[in-house]
């Protein structure tokens, strides 16, 4: 299959009410098919020092692109990144200084090497930052040689531009009217279709870049470069773009009520990435392991047959989440997740730092102790009746005898078990359940 195939067989082109895809032009099929080799941008605002799993969908797309032999360019917008994109947005965005674009391009570029294959191959990627041409490019200079091009009637029909200015098509003509009520769009702002149509055509002239990808709200801001490339070089390059990933639910993928799951494991830890993908919805798995893993199409329907036939086992959550988790962070952070995952479920507690268990255990009672508590003889019985995990002594000891306490996940076989640091699981920390799923987590300070 050539890569436009590729693309709609695992569902990365987006398509409208009607079912039309997200293509600029059919002629891009006879391209490829011509085994000519695609050079495609799609570029990164560096708004945080991390990326989110919200941009996964267009790294994996670049992936994509390059596993079928075509050339990625990553773009970081070091320049755009100060004015931001308002596509997609309902407020302008705070404007970041030029330290604060600095130190997130730096954390953003090493998490975009772990997707691609950077090297000496012909379709090897490279990272580009827009500050490079762009800062030096002067105000009047870049008016006269690119603003003229852009009329602002075609400008205001475009959707990101529309719909914060209010800007609505009349119902009595062709024409459009603003009927306002939305908070507006500063001229910063509205520049920001003009420099990225730029970065297009400095691309298209010194990469040979033919192809720009990106997300759904990214549709007017790719073909006003591709009208900027037609009218200034009298060629045709292309876009695609992806499509909006919502979760069943309705909520958009990669956001919790606890906030962004981000790809820095210092922000969102590979357990909390694992944890957020294994409750994926069933009407969701599927897409999502189309999307965001290199799985073959013939292993996902297998997948998709275990979520017809046998859901209970969430077979097809829990390889989402693995393979995802390995891409982001590497197979022994994966295999670690999966690990704390079956720790809840009572698998012996070996091998977990600290702030991994408190991770794993955020949301059962803790306590937390001094450490002296660990040399001052505390039978086993009198603590769990200290903070509450029985009610007294003596039930205490029945449930020990009936073999209904665990240690980190280790049967307690005496009632004569003296509390010490050797039950230590972690530097701090004790784990104590009874029964299945009554755990309580101890901390000593």
């Amino acid at each position: 299959m050539n890569v436009i195939d590729v693309l709609r067989e695992r569902g990365f082109i987006d398509k409208d009410e009607n079912g039309v895809e997200s293509i600029t032009s059919p002629s891009i099929i006879d391209y490829v098919n011509q085994n000519n080799m695609l050079t495609c941008y799609a570029g990164f605002d560096p708004s945080a020092p991390s990326l989110h799993l919200g941009n996964l969908l267009v790294i994996m797309g670049l992936s994509q692109i390059q596993l079928c032999g075509h050339k990625p360019i990553v773009l970081i917008g070091g320049a755009t990144g100060m004015i931001g994109d308002p596509s997609g947005k309902s407020e302008e965005r705070n404007l970041l200084t030029p330290k604060q674009i600095k130190e997130n391009i730096d954390g953003i570029r090493p998490q975009l090497e772990r997707f691609l294959e950077f090297g000496t191959k012909k379709n090897s990627a490279i990272i580009v930052n827009n500050a490079d041409w762009l800062s030096s490019y002067k105000l009047i200079e870049f008016l006269r040689d690119i603003g003229k091009n852009f009329r602002i009637n075609d400008m205001l029909k475009k959707d990101s531009i529309k719909t914060r200015c209010g800007i609505e098509k009349s119902p009595h003509s062709d024409d459009f009217i603003i009927k306002g009520g939305n908070e507006g769009m500063s001229f910063t702002e509205f520049t920001y279709m003009l420099l990225q149509s730029y970065d297009f055509l400095y691309l298209y002239d010194n990469y040979g870049c033919n192809l720009q990808v990106g997300g759904s709200d990214q549709w007017g801001n790719i073909t006003a470069g591709l009208d900027l490339i037609k009218r200034l070089r009298g060629k045709t390059v292309w876009g695609i773009v992806f499509p909006l990933l919502k979760t069943a639910t309705g909520t958009k993928f990669g956001k919790t009520e606890q906030g962004t799951i981000w790809l820095d494991a210092n922000k969102t830890s590979p357990y909390k990435l694992y944890q957020y993908l294994i409750q994926t919805d069933d009407r969701n798995v599927v897409q999502f392991l189309k999307l965001f893993t290199f799985l073959p199409i013939e292993k996902i329907n297998e997948l998709q047959k275990s979520v017809e036939t046998n859901p209970e086992a969430r077979l097809a959550q829990r390889t989402l989440a693995y393979e995802v988790t390995k891409i982001v962070h590497g197979e022994t952070e994966a295999k670690k997740a999966v690990k704390s995952a079956e720790v809840l479920f009572g698998e012996e507690i070996s091998g977990f730092t600290d702030r991994e268990l408190e991770e794993i255990f955020a949301d059962v009672p803790s306590t937390v102790l001094s450490k002296t508590e660990l040399s001052k003889g505390t039978k086993i019985i009198e603590l769990c009746k200290n903070i509450g995990l029985c009610k007294s002594i003596n039930e205490a000891r029945r449930l020990i005898l009936s073999g209904g306490l665990y240690i980190n996940n280790k049967r307690v076989t005496s009632v004569d078990i003296i509390l010490n640091k050797e039950l230590l699981v972690s530097e701090h920390i004790i784990i104590l359940r009874s029964g299945k799923k009554n755990y309580h987590l101890l901390k000593f300070e």
